[in-house]
């Protein structure tokens, strides 16, 4: 979840009264938030860096907000506000308008066929007659760097440039250039660069060095001009230093690159919603004109409003309440989307804001009713189906995420370059340079941590592992797995195999060849068939089993796993001291 982090006594001039830290929690918890930490600049910096750092630092306290990573609306100090208002029903939800110039044509942008190599798409709009404060300024340039790393998936899928439109002259060009070809002088930079000598210049900046990565191996850099040749950015590393925006700015030009133009459209809508209340005329947003190489014209921002129907009797029976459709309408109205009974028996009618693209499904405004009705309001009710708990001796659940590259790699006798891993960019910790590609290391790190228990520990996880493929438009993919690890003085192979057929069982898979599943012996001598094994099973090796003690799982023709012995090496290396068997496949072809 992101977190927020807003000066107290400006978010409660914005909300119009006080709060005690423990009102506020509350308030937070009734709206689905979390107030994580209530600290200060100082505070943070003296933990971090050291008293003798912190010295000068503001004393003035800050709560750190957890927002959901899908409320996009909530990640600024001007929606969060707004969102609390509409909720304690001191605000209606404003109406968000698109509108024309006064005077003349809107502002054009104009892509070219070069982008397509690179980020093919873009979107504009202009922020008209605002009015910036220092805190305000802040509150702009922070939510383009929650946007970033959110939505934007640290730029890699949309890139935001804001600019000062009485510095530039349009029409703006979107076009791709050689880096060679490309110079500027670059936001608070003091004389001009290539772009060739900017990726070098960044190399070593601490925040720009992160994105370099989603270019520098391109034949041409995406790059936009305004109509006299003044280069107002270079997507997605660094705006020009001309167009820079600053509290005397009054008129914004917002541009975003995209290779993926529905997100782009919902950050440009979450940009300009956000803080068009600053504008002249509030809540409104100039638009601008898109045209792509085939001659296509888009007008931006959309700020599209969309209306879903469903039945208060189906928000009453998730939820586990019973509430007149009028009432639902209500609550769902403090959730900032204005809601209506039809008068077609108990039918409602929604009306979803462009603030809140978060809403995919009737599922999502059922929630959004649960919220407004207050999860500690539902009544709690005794389950149709009456059981008693009681423990059951079986397997006991174990779970840890992220891991070391010798965990996965080198422990279990295979070399990292084999793998498929995912490596984190800048680890807290060698614990936590990849994530797993296997569920293994897990479950024998856990059982090392354990080895004072009684015998025998049996232990399982079914979570996912997470796997590179440059098919995914993230580089990535998560697969759902099924691990289990018997630790005894002896093996215990035929614990693991009764496991697997139990499994099955009630998977209601039959162990048959053909339709159902069996196992087959398997060594590290043998190779990987075509593409039985490849699709998961590269992230452990063979020689991660004993020889002779491996088997592979067939179901339905396909390997989905591998069951067997560990090698005493293995074992070894985890800090281990018994034999250990182990079961490991992917339950996706069973969801």
């Amino acid at each position: 979840m992101p977190t927020v982090g807003v000066k107290r006594d400006l978010l409660f001039k914005a909300l119009g009264r006080t709060y005690t830290d423990e009102e506020f929690d509350e308030l937070c918890f009734e709206f689905g938030l979390e107030l994580d930490e209530i600290t200060s600049e100082k505070e943070i910096i003296s933990r971090e860096q050291g008293d003798s750092k912190a010295s000068g630092a503001s004393d003035t306290i800050l709560y750190k907000i957890d927002v959901p990573a899908n409320r996009y609306d909530l990640l600024c100090l001007e929606g969060l506000v707004r969102g609390l208002q509409v909720f304690k029903n001191t605000l209606e939800a404003p109406r968000y308008r698109r509108v024309s110039p006064s005077s003349g044509e809107p502002q054009k942008l104009v892509i070219t066929k070069e982008t397509a190599a690179v980020r093919p798409h873009a979107v504009a709009a202009v922020l008209r007659n605002i009015t910036f404060t220092q805190e305000r300024y802040d509150s702009f340039i922070e939510l383009q760097e929650k946007l970033h790393q959110n939505i934007c998936r640290k730029r890699s899928l949309v890139a935001i440039g804001t600019h000062d439109l009485d510095t530039i002259s349009g029409p703006f060009t979107y076009t791709a250039k050689p880096p060679g070809d490309i110079s500027f002088k670059p936001l608070n930079q003091t004389k001009e660069y290539t772009a060739t000598q900017l990726m070098s210049l960044y190399k070593t900046d601490s925040h720009l060095r992160h994105y370099l990565h989603i270019i520098e191996d391109k034949p041409v850099y995406p790059v936009i001009y305004d109509s006299n040749g003044i280069v107002l950015s270079m997507p997605p590393i660094i705006n020009g230093d001309h167009s820079k925006i600053t509290l005397k700015t009054k008129n914004v030009f917002i541009e975003c690159t995209a290779t993926d133009v529905t997100k782009a459209k919902i950050v440009l809508d979450m940009m300009v919603t956000m803080f068009s209340e600053y504008c002249s005329q509030p809540f409104t947003v100039e638009e601008a004109e898109v045209v792509y190489p085939d001659g296509k014209t888009y007008k931006y921002p959309e700020l599209a409003y969309r209306k879903e129907k469903l039945s208060s009797e189906f928000i009453n029976r998730k939820v586990g309440i019973n509430e007149s459709t009028e009432k639902i309408a209500q609550l769902l109205t403090r959730m900032c989307l204005l809601s209506q009974a039809t008068g077609v028996g108990d039918e409602i009618e929604v009306e979803i804001p462009p603030t809140r693209s978060d809403i995919i499904h009737a599922c999502d405004i059922m929630e959004d009713a649960a919220m407004a009705y207050g999860f500690n309001n539902i009544p709690r009710t005794t389950p149709r189906t009456y059981t008693v708990a009681n423990q059951v001796p079986g397997f006991s659940s174990a779970c840890l995420m992220c891991c070391s590259q010798e965990d996965i790699a080198e422990k279990l006798a295979k070399k990292i370059s084999e793998t498929k891993a995912v490596h984190i960019s800048n680890p807290k910790t060698a614990e936590f340079q990849v994530a797993r590609t296997t569920l293994l290391p897990g479950l024998l790190k856990t059982i090392a941590a354990n080895r004072k228990m009684p015998l025998p520990l049996k232990l399982f996880e079914i979570s996912d592992v997470v796997l590179k493929d440059e098919t995914k438009d993230v580089g990535a993919r998560n697969s759902r797995r099924f691990c289990a690890v018997y630790y005894n003085k002896s093996p215990g192979f035929e614990v693991i195999h009764g496991l697997l057929d139990r499994t099955m069982q009630l998977l209601e898979v039959k162990s048959v060849r053909g339709d159902g599943y069996h196992i087959q012996a398997a060594d590290g001598k043998k190779a990987l068939r075509g593409n039985t094994l490849s699709f998961i099973w590269s992230c452990v090796s063979y020689s991660t089993f004993f020889p002779g003690r491996c088997a592979e799982i067939f179901v339905r023709g396909k390997s989905v796993g591998r069951l067997g012995v560990l090698h005493p090496d293995v074992i070894n290396r985890f800090e281990l001291t018994m034999p250990c068997s182990a079961l490991e496949m992917d339950i996706e072809p069973f969801l």
